[in-house]
């Protein structure tokens, strides 16, 4: 990810609070098949040392029996929305300014292994789960299911963990404008009635 210096995120736990509010990645491989891409919700596993994403797949989904090559990639979008040019304070004075798209990412490269144990696979079910249900009125839990349609379920999974070696964020939220240009940005982005756009205005 090319990322100038003044859009670069060094800030371990943004990065962390990205990854635990925005949790769908974009997960890519290389195989021997070719470049393979999923989309699979990922939690940061608190009972490791250092930084481990876990997740599942179908258990049809090839992946998991691919010969695979080299690191995984694990892409993280945060807010993201269109920057009008007519948001800016220096449009009215000379004019000079473009269209741009401001967003917040992640990336996180590691060692990808693939983990078909049903403790394994139900203990990072209720994790999954609590995490999201959390917010709802009436929290669902995996223990609210039958125990036999469970046991189907679980056989149709296969757990995946990264141990992630490289971690590294963008946060392109108009560092490069003067002051009254962000202003402008902040205030158009609230009254937009975005929620995403709204929520990019904090950063």
């Amino acid at each position: 990810m090319y990322i100038p210096k003044h859009f670069r995120q060094t800030d371990k736990q943004a990065l962390y609070d990205l990854i635990y509010d925005y949790p769908l990645a974009t997960v890519v491989v290389n195989t021997r098949a070719g470049i393979s891409a999923n989309h699979i919700p990922l939690i940061i596993c608190r009972e490791r040392p250092g930084l481990v994403l876990q997740g599942h797949i179908a258990a049809a989904n090839p992946l998991w029996k691919s010969e695979i090559s080299g690191k995984t990639l694990a892409i993280f979008q945060g807010p993201h929305a269109y920057i009008s040019p007519s948001w800016y304070a220096t449009k009215k004075q000379h004019g000079k300014v473009v269209p741009t798209w401001n967003y917040t990412s992640a990336h996180a490269c590691g060692d990808l292994r693939f983990i078909d144990d049903d403790g394994w696979k139900m203990k990072f079910l209720h994790s999954l789960t609590d995490k999201q249900e959390s917010r709802q009125p009436e929290p669902w839990s995996v223990a609210d299911a039958p125990g036999d349609f469970t046991e189907k379920m679980l056989a149709a999974i296969v757990g995946l963990e990264i141990a992630v070696t490289e971690l590294s964020g963008k946060w392109k939220v108009s560092q490069n404008q003067p002051e009254k240009n962000r202003a402008g940005v902040r205030d158009a982005l609230c009254a937009g009635g975005n929620p995403d756009a709204e929520q990019l205005s904090g950063y």
